[in-house]
Formats: structure tokens, C-alpha cells, sequence
């Protein structure tokens, strides 16, 4: 039995000044019933999304953070503040906001928050691979001078990054054990970003909790491979035990993202024998990708991951060791 898709709102929300409207746009289009509320959903339409939810019109299986788009944020995005971060102000507000999103994943029957959790500050170097990769120069000494420059500066800046993250968890966790709710630390595509596949697997194992995971994108995860950074079917198998859920997208090499399968390089079906049932697969399409291209999506994934099963259970209720 293929999975269960859901999609982000990130998809439709800025189109839609009703809530209703982005999910009935959502299930006339693409016949999917469970969602994933982006971090660009404000709080206008949150009425109306209630209302199909309590109505049984539609499931949220996920919420990314920060939802909604807190007051006073000129945007929606999801570092508008980040829990690694060196200044402690931002630390503070990204542990309120975070509550706050969790709080309301609880109320609207989600189950993971997503959640992006802050970046070395450092030279933007993977950018600078990426530019170098682009122009068909990945196996360059240039570029393999860069990519050693990138692995050593942030090796020697990111312990107390990953402090200030480990203290954040650590604040968070009375509100995510008594709603619930597992906070899910994504995968990004830059190498400073902060945790790598390593670090999530050392914080869980610390942690020892349910209500700490990973989030694996698998686009991001694509192009980290690219860029000769991870391997993402490696890490996807080794990080299983805290698995809560997959964005799923396509990517044009070498970082070409969010389009929709089989328009870019992922071999999905190879990816299938470490596809774990009950991690949350969402779709995370570009806004403004044509409701044909998600079908079609549906229909390769279905056909790819046919093997994977599905089931409707919650992450783990007791800590997993592995």
C-alpha cells in the first residue's frame, strides 16, 4: 500500500485571504486530505482552516514553524528567530514563538512541529560551492579548496551554537511533553546550517525523548549529496529511530529545489527500502506549481514508494535508543 501525501499550505496560502479557500483549493485540486500548515499562514486564515478541520474536511498531520506568522512579523519565515542562536534575545523569542506554534499544533490536531533551528554565522561558502558546481567546476582544486574551508570553519565555530540549541530543547520540552506534539529539526541545504545529520543523531540519543526528531527534506538532502557533503540515503536509514516526517521535492542539479518528481535527479524507488512507515511524507512544491504537476507527483510517488506501507500511528510514545 503506497503512503499517504500531504501538502504544504506553502504551496496556495498566499493566494487565499480564507482559510476555507486554501483547503477546499487543495482537495478540488490535488485530492489530497492531509496538509501541512506552512510558516507563511497568517492569522486571518486560521479561522477558516479550523472550521474544515472541524468539519472533517481535512487532517493537519503537520505544522512548520513559526505558525501562524507571529504579530508584528513583516513575513512569514522560519528563522525569523532560531533557537542556536549567539544573541540571546533571539533565543528568547524563538522559544516563545516555538511554544506558541506548538501550543497551536495541539489544538488544530498535528502532530510534529517542523522547525529550522539557526546557522554558523560564518563565510557563505556553500553558496560558493554551489556557484562552482554550476558552472562545471564540482571536481576543481578550486572547489575542493572551498569545501575543505567550509568543513573546518564550522567545525571549530559550532559548539556553542549546538549548546545554545541543546538549552533551548531543554526549555521547550515541559510543553512539548504535555501536548504532545514532537518539535522535528530539518535537514537544510547549506552545510552551516545547523543540525547536520550527525548532530541531530548525537542531540536525540542525549535527549532520549519522543518529543525531539529529525525532519529530513529530502531536496535539502539531495543537494547536500550533490555538493559531495552526505549521503542521503545513509543518513536517512541511520537516523529512522527519529524519523517524524519527510518534505518530499525534486531537485535540478546541482540545487535547483522544490519541483515536483520526476522533474529533477532523486531515484525515489531507491529510496523506498529505508522509507519508514510511519514518518509524515509531505509535498512541498514551489508556490505556483500547476495543480497538474502535483497529480502527476502523486502518481510516480505512488508508483515508487509502493512498497513503503503507511500507517496512521504517532511517533514513538516511549524514548527510542538506538
Amino acid at each position: 500500500m503506497p503512503p499517504t501525501f500531504a501538502i504544504s499550505t506553502h504551496w496556495n496560502a498566499r493566494h487565499h485571504t480564507e482559510g476555507e479557500r486554501v483547503i477546499e483549493e487543495i482537495l478540488e485540486t490535488t485530492g489530497l486530505t492531509h496538509v501541512e500548515l506552512g510558516y507563511d499562514l497568517t492569522l486571518d486564515l486560521v479561522p477558516g482552516i479550523k472550521k474544515m478541520v472541524a468539519d472533517g474536511a481535512v487532517r493537519v498531520n503537520s505544522v512548520h514553524n513559526f505558525c501562524p506568522v507571529p504579530m508584528g512579523a513583516p513575513q512569514g519565515h522560519p528563522e525569523l528567530f532560531v533557537l542556536a542562536s549567539p544573541d540571546p534575545r533571539v533565543r528568547e523569542g524563538a522559544v516563545r514563538h516555538t511554544t506558541a506554534t506548538i501550543q497551536f499544533a495541539a489544538e488544530i490536531g498535528a502532530r510534529v512541529v517542523v522547525c529550522h533551528a539557526g546557522n554558523v554565522e560564518m563565510r557563505a561558502y556553500t553558496r560558493k560551492l554551489i556557484r562552482l558546481a554550476e558552472e562545471g567546476k564540482q571536481y576543481s582544486p578550486r572547489f575542493e579548496r572551498t569545501k575543505t574551508k567550509l568543513l573546518l570553519k564550522r567545525d571549530q565555530k559550532v559548539p556553542p551554537y549546538l549548546d545554545h540549541l541543546e538549552a533551548g530543547i531543554a526549555a521547550l520540552l515541559p510543553e512539548l511533553e504535555r501536548t504532545g506534539i514532537a518539535l522535528a529539526f530539518e535537514n537544510l541545504p547549506t552545510w552551516e546550517a545547523i543540525p547536520t545529520e550527525m548532530e541531530i543523531q548525537t542531540i536525540c540519543q542525549k535527549v532520549n525523548s519522543p518529543h525531539i526528531r529529525h525532519w529530513h527534506d529530502l531536496g535539502h538532502g539531495q543537494i547536500r549529496q550533490n555538493l559531495g557533503l552526505t549521503s542521503q540515503k545513509h543518513w536517512i536509514s541511520k537516523l529512522s529511530p527519529w524519523l517524524a516526517g519527510f518534505h518530499v521535492h525534486d531537485v535540478a542539479p546541482p540545487a535547483h529545489d522544490h519541483l515536483m518528481p520526476p522533474d529533477g535527479q532523486i531515484d525515489f524507488a531507491a529510496l523506498a527500502p529505508v522509507i519508514p512507515p510511519q514518518a509524515l511524507k509531505v509535498l512541498e512544491p514551489a508556490p505556483g506549481t500547476p495543480p497538474e504537476r502535483i497529480r502527476a507527483a502523486i502518481a510516480v510517488l505512488n508508483t515508487a514508494w509502493a512498497s513503503v506501507g503507511d500507517t496512521d500511528k504517532p511517533p514513538p510514545a516511549t524514548p527510542v535508543t538506538a
